[in-house]
């Protein structure tokens, strides 16, 4: 414990935004980073619990405490090592997660949680400013060779750990760029591209090749990987989204959400508008918006069309408002459900709940409107409210609905593994094997849409899975 009384002395300061005035004309990141002495002060708040529950509400169990204190002591490079022992890619959460330790933290009882999430940032971002973070060349080669499917999150880490215990490891993408949904799914303005980049070059130098473009299932059967690897990983994604199914659907103006936020990706990297948008230039551009859905995507969404000067934008949920609190008694120190503010939604948009859509309103193939029911939910059914349909303008919707599992074309079909009941991978969570034992899954392709902090946990489990199925007994974590 850094400083026994620091909670008692200290209150909660996390890092603030830049102005929503001034962010909404670019892409970049905005967020503006505390000063050394504030992240150390913070720091201090840490309790040092006898039962820390921050590490149960992180899905990677990070060692929070002990960084934590290290940092409050000013020993960033051996809190770097503490961090790094459970988490590959603490850049990556530290921007993007939507940290359930914090929520976890015994501070947010009163609603004054550790700064985590900030201080595990900074922590690795004076890493790669200070250079301490270098290739973890292995000590031996193995003879072994891996296969791992999707380079997003938990491919990235199954496919380190596998490099870092010797084996040799191909990371297939059907991308032109590696990164999964990180690269094209996350806005730029969220998490900068080259944080992914400087991880892939870590990982090549570590003897991880990258093979994009390739997409196995349809240019590289499963069959040949077996042929050629000892193992096979298939950490591809949820990427089947949820479809709108009532009338109107198939208007060209109503899209999926990673079509229009995987475009803009591609633009700021310099694609062109052709390359970008292979089913044409998808853009908000002077249009009324409507975006279903009220998570994460639906969030990035939001603050996507503001950038590109959308007339307005408009998010809407089934489900009914969240309470502005929790009832800490009875949620913590588990996830609690309440309203979640986010800074696109700060940025200018208006949001509604309890809404059911009806139909998609059109002309001359050009949708118009959208036709909605506002819905009270009893004893846990949905029943419309007599009278109060109204329709909202509309003249691009953006479904940001979830995702329904794993595409099962080309991949899943070839590989002719077991499919769980809601039509994932099915592997479980120790030898994370599939129904094929030679084949194994982690990720959101096995356990269905999900955080990319699971993500990396699951990769990092299946990783340390494969090693012992190769070489009899791992030394890799868990």
């Amino acid at each position: 414990m850094g400083k026994e009384t620091g909670f008692l002395e200290l209150d909660r300061h996390d890092r603030t935004y830049a102005d929503p005035k001034e962010r909404v004309h670019h892409y970049h990141e905005f967020v503006v980073p505390q000063a050394e002495p504030a992240l150390r002060a913070q720091a201090s708040r840490c309790m040092n619990c006898g039962i820390p529950y921050c590490h149960s509400g992180c899905p990677v169990n990070n060692n929070i405490p002990d960084w934590n204190h290290l940092v409050y002591e000013g020993d960033w490079l051996n809190a770097l090592e503490v961090l790094h022992s459970t988490n590959n890619f603490p850049e990556f959460t530290g921007r993007i997660c939507p940290a359930p330790c914090e929520a976890s933290c015994t501070l947010n009882i009163n609603d004054a949680a550790v700064t985590i999430k900030s201080i595990e940032c900074a922590i690795v971002d004076k890493g790669w400013e200070q250079g301490w973070i270098q290739p973890q060349l292995p000590t031996r080669h193995t003879g072994k060779s891996v296969a791992v499917v999707g380079s997003g999150p938990a491919g990235m880490a199954c496919a380190q750990q596998l490099a870092r215990a010797g084996h040799s490891v191909v990371l297939f993408e059907k991308n032109d760029r590696a990164g999964g949904l990180l690269r094209y799914g996350i806005p730029d303005f969220k998490l900068d591209k080259h944080l992914i980049q400087q991880r892939l070059v870590q990982m090549m130098a570590e003897g991880v090749e990258f093979r994009t473009s390739t997409e196995v299932g349809v240019t590289v059967s499963v069959t040949s990987l077996k042929e050629n690897f000892d193992a096979v990983v298939l950490s591809g994604g949820a990427e089947e989204p949820r479809p709108l199914l009532i009338p109107g659907f198939e208007l060209p103006g109503v899209r999926f959400a990673m079509e229009f936020l995987t475009q803009q990706n591609k633009r700021n990297a310099g694609d062109d508008e052709v390359r970008a948008a292979p089913r044409g230039s998808l853009t908000a551009t002077g249009k009324h918006v409507v975006v279903i859905g009220g998570g994460d995507t639906g969030s990035d969404c939001v603050g996507t069309s503001i950038r590109q000067g959308a007339a307005s934008v408009t998010q809407i949920e089934i489900m009914p408002r969240p309470p502005e609190k929790e009832d800490k008694a009875l949620t913590w120190p588990d996830w609690p459900m309440k309203l979640r503010t986010s800074s696109s939604h700060e940025e200018g948009v208006s949001r509604d709940w309890a809404i059911l859509t009806k139909r998609v309103v059109g002309t001359n193939s050009q949708v118009t409107g959208l036709e909605c029911v506002r819905v009270e939910w009893v004893g846990g059914q949905m029943e419309e409210i007599a009278g109060s349909e109204f329709t909202l303008p509309a003249d691009l919707i953006l479904l940001a609905m979830g995702f329904t599992g794993p595409k099962k074309q080309g991949l899943v079909d070839q590989a002719k593994v077991d499919l769980d009941a809601r039509g994932n991978v099915f592997a479980d969570t120790f030898s994370y094997r599939t129904s094929d034992p030679q084949i194994f899954s982690c990720g959101d392709m096995r356990r269905g849409q999900s955080l990319v902090v699971w993500a990396i946990r699951e990769g990092r489990q299946a990783a340390r899975a494969v090693d012992e199925m190769l070489m009899g007994a791992s030394e890799l974590p868990r």
